[in-house]
């Protein structure tokens, strides 16, 4: 089969794992109405049950639109706290929610300056794009204490989470 797309490998990641804490931050958290600055700490302790974590390419990437839609088809925010970071502004985000039928299910973390995927030591570098990067595609469950219940880092690009088993790791 051809792609339209060459596959690159990342590399190793030097990524939290199962049993380790997640780095707090403060990002702007974007749902369906607004934006605000919210900490993830905040965002795990208002709900109770997991959280799931999900970082992606920016908006408007396929990856990031494969995910959404397949999160969205599962149903996952039914049992858990969904939410996702990426490179893109709020206003990218507002777009994303609405277009993925996502408004009032999920909320996005934006981070244009790639900050936060260099505390979780998931930084991709995009090839080609001198100065450009986003966060490698990963999903982290948390517990109510951001402990890491489970943890995925793609290891090339594109590449995407075994969803049966993040379903497994919060329901």
């Amino acid at each position: 089969m051809e792609l339209d797309f060459d596959v690159v490998d990342l590399g190793p990641a030097d990524a939290p794992g199962v049993g380790d804490e997640a780095p707090d931050f403060t990002r702007p958290l974007v749902d369906h109405e607004y934006w605000e600055d919210a900490a993830l700490d905040e965002v795990v302790a208002r709900d109770e049950g997991p959280t799931v974590l999900i970082f992606h390419p920016m908006d408007g990437a396929f990856p990031a639109t494969y995910v959404w839609n397949e999160i969205r088809d599962r149903g996952w925010a039914e049992d858990a706290t969904v939410v996702g970071l990426s490179i893109s502004t709020p206003y990218a985000h507002k777009r994303l929610l609405e277009e993925r039928d996502l408004a009032g299910e999920v909320q996005l973390f934006s981070d244009p300056g790639n900050g936060v995927a260099e505390a979780y030591g998931i930084v991709n570098n995009l090839d080609g794009m001198a100065g450009i990067e986003e966060p490698r595609p990963a999903v982290f469950v948390l517990d109510d204490d951001r402990t890491i219940e489970y943890a995925w880092v793609a290891t090339e690009w594109p590449d995407f989470p075994d969803y049966d088993a993040v379903e497994s790791a919060f329901r």
